[in-house]
């Protein structure tokens, strides 16, 4: 058999062999290195070598202390299990719920179109503004939730700006196909959602756009090389999303899994120690994630297109021409999002009086509201849960008390802020039992 089929063979079955062969290969730890540090070893050997490769999904790799941790003799099963869902994963919790409700209502978007109708559409605020938003999600919701929230909103202004995706490519390869313009302005935009966010329904159109395009008198290879451009900046504005969502992740606690991690090792060895907290990791996290944003935004409008006289200088050419309608189609569609109703104006409380209490709870500089309740009780994944639970029954319309006594109003449905259906299909599972397995792991180790 040829080595190139064999190699095809193999790379086939690669995950079965890895879970057969990894065992196998550190097998020698559990007989050279005393009893039980040689069997932690060997069971965090096993999950990192499971995780790196994803030879078993990265979830089913976190539950494996579950079963190898007792049956090796290293902890038992009363031990391992409660680490799965310890206080700071339900901060976590606490979190990817209220993100599910700000994606339910479409305050995230609301949010977005505000603030890119201020920045504007040249490449590099268009970016500033895209990364402005996604860090500012990101800094209280995961960041993957804010990554898939602002994707599709993303897709949406960039088909707005440039046009088809796939006609932008043709046009680079090919630019015969130049009569079609730039900016077909009787084209219908979607938000395409995002597989992992199903509930991701509206959408981004352009309406009333009826005048004539004027003809374009451009070249062939000038229309190329506006093609390149207009796809250096697609790749730009798209990868600025996640990069910033990491970043903004960074300033608090609730931000990103890495932060709860330190924390859960925090008290896990010091349990009365409570000099991180919310506040605290805010002042120190913060004004370095400004930095570190600036720095991004300055870096990726280097690199795809973004930074140039444009900025400075007002000229009027094909670009304009693109950029005015795409900022007036972004207006047009925060116009059409209409007054902020109760649904918005309820989750936007909720989602201010949920950063307020998480930073009041205990700044250490001034004494916090936790100091009326027994000292040492009340912490962040308290606060947290106490504003998501009220999402599950308060009212998404404005209560009225002239309903009750009008025997012709509707009968509607009560529909509170937030359904656990809604919350049960968008919260990762799968990311908790991967922080429950890294507790475990970190639980076996001490």
């Amino acid at each position: 058999m040829k080595i190139s089929v064999l190699s095809k063979k193999l790379w086939c079955v690669h995950k079965q062999l890895l879970l057969l062969l990894t065992p196998l290969l550190f097998l020698p730890l559990l007989l050279t290195l005393p009893e039980k540090e040689g069997k932690c070893l060997y069971v965090v050997i096993l999950m990192a070598t499971f995780w790196c490769t994803e030879a078993l999904p990265l979830a089913v790799t976190a539950m494996l202390p579950v079963c190898l941790f007792p049956t090796l003799g290293i902890l038992p099963a009363k031990t391992v299990c409660p680490q799965y869902f310890i206080e700071t994963n339900f901060l976590f919790f606490s979190g990817l719920v209220m993100a599910s409700s700000i994606e339910e209502w479409g305050l995230h978007r609301r949010i977005a179109m505000k603030v890119l109708s201020i920045v504007g559409v040249k490449p590099a605020w268009l970016i500033l503004g895209m990364m402005i938003t996604s860090s500012f999600l990101s800094m209280w919701l995961s960041n993957t939730a804010t990554t898939a929230m602002m994707l599709p909103i993303a897709n949406a202004i960039l088909e707005s700006l440039f046009g088809d995706l796939e006609t932008l490519k043709q046009k680079c390869k090919s630019p015969e196909g130049h009569d079609s313009a730039v900016i077909n302005g009787q084209t219908s935009l979607k938000l395409h959602s995002l597989p992992s966010e199903p509930s991701e329904k509206q959408t981004l159109s352009m309406d009333g756009m009826d005048a004539v395009e004027p003809t374009d008198m451009r070249t062939t290879e000038e229309i190329r090389s506006e093609s390149q451009y207009q796809l250096k900046v697609w790749k730009g504005f798209l990868i600025c999303i996640p990069y910033a969502a990491s970043i903004g992740g960074t300033a608090t606690l609730t931000g990103t899994a890495p932060n709860l991690i330190l924390i859960g090792q925090l008290k896990s060895y010091f349990p009365d120690c409570d000099l991180i907290n919310f506040g605290s990791w805010f002042a120190f996290a913060f004004p370095l994630m400004l930095v570190f944003l600036f720095l991004g935004w300055i870096w990726i409008s280097f690199l795809y297109g973004g930074l140039n006289t444009r900025l400075c200088f007002a000229k009027h050419d094909h670009r304009a021409q693109a950029e005015a309608r795409a900022i007036a189609l972004i207006k047009e569609d925060y116009r059409k999002l209409g007054p902020m109703n109760f649904a918005e104006g309820a989750i936007s409380f909720f989602f201010i009086l949920f950063a307020v209490l998480l930073f009041t709870r205990d700044p250490k500089f001034v004494p916090g509201w936790s100091g009326y309740f027994k000292k040492g009780y009340v912490s962040d994944a308290v606060t947290g849960v106490i504003i998501v639970s009220i999402l599950f029954f308060f009212p998404s319309q404005k209560p009225s008390l002239s309903w009750w006594f009008d025997p012709q109003a509707v009968n509607t449905p009560y529909v509170p802020l937030l359904s656990w259906k809604k919350a049960q299909d968008s919260v990762p599972w799968n990311i908790i039992l991967l922080l429950g397995g890294g507790f475990a792991m970190a639980k076996a180790c001490e």
